[in-house]
């Protein structure tokens, strides 16, 4: 018995936590990581936000790509993201004028709802090429940046799409979402270029952020609920 003792009090100076509450047995909670958020950007619904922008009262459009702020700390300026978008064959609309809605984005990050900042269309050859887009249809993205006092990730967040020619008031073609968001994706993964600056993007697929279906959607287009987040490196 005086042996066991002995052993008991060497085990206990060896090991002073034993019988405490493990982390396995702490309450689950959400925990942020500091450098910038662990994955360069914030779930928007933490703080109120959604993965769908405002077209109107009921309807929005996926933000369906994500350009996460571990990415060329140039392509999170706004003037980087559009010569980024130019690499990847967008650009800026028609003469520089804007046609239709302007959308708006909570990202869950202080800022409310705010307008988007950035609409590219597809550029299809050097000059006049947005101008081709906006008459024949093809792919375009909104972008909105996290940059709220409550979550200061710095990433670019994409409403992307494909749409119709003009004579059909640009909506959405069939599985638009899903395609223009494949095809952006397609190109910022292949590597890209502009201007003598080199960009190549890694993809990772997110599920759970949007609900698969067309509810709540802008013209009852169906989505699979993909979200894309790109890396964005310079090379």
């Amino acid at each position: 018995m005086f042996l066991f003792f002995i052993f008991a009090a060497s085990f206990f100076q060896v090991f002073p936590h034993f019988g405490t509450c493990s982390p396995l047995q702490v309450p689950f909670k959400i925990q942020v990581d500091d450098e910038p958020f662990g994955v360069g950007w914030v779930d928007p619904r933490i703080n109120g936000g959604r993965l769908l922008d405002f077209v109107s009262k009921k309807y929005g459009e996926p933000l369906n790509i994500i350009i996460s702020g571990r990415s060329d700390p140039y392509i999170l300026t706004e003037e980087g993201l559009h010569e980024y978008a130019k690499s990847i064959k967008f650009s800026s609309e028609c003469l520089g004028l804007h046609y239709g809605t302007v959308h708006q984005a909570d990202l869950g990050d202080g800022n409310g709802r705010k307008n988007e900042q950035f609409l590219a269309r597809q550029h299809y050859f050097p000059v006049w090429g947005t101008c081709w887009e906006s008459l024949a249809g093809g792919n375009h993205f909104r972008a909105w940046k996290q940059n709220g006092t409550q979550a200061n990730s710095g990433a670019w967040f994409l409403a992307v799409s494909k749409e119709k020619d003009s004579s059909k008031n640009h909506m959405i073609i069939p599985d638009g979402y899903n395609i223009g968001r494949d095809y952006l994706v397609d190109k910022a993964t292949s590597g890209s270029h502009w201007n003598g600056k080199w960009w190549k993007a890694e993809v990772d697929w997110h599920e759970g952020l949007l609900e698969s279906g067309k509810e709540g959607i802008n013209h009852g287009i169906e989505q699979d609920g993909r979200v894309a987040i790109l890396t964005v490196d310079r090379l």
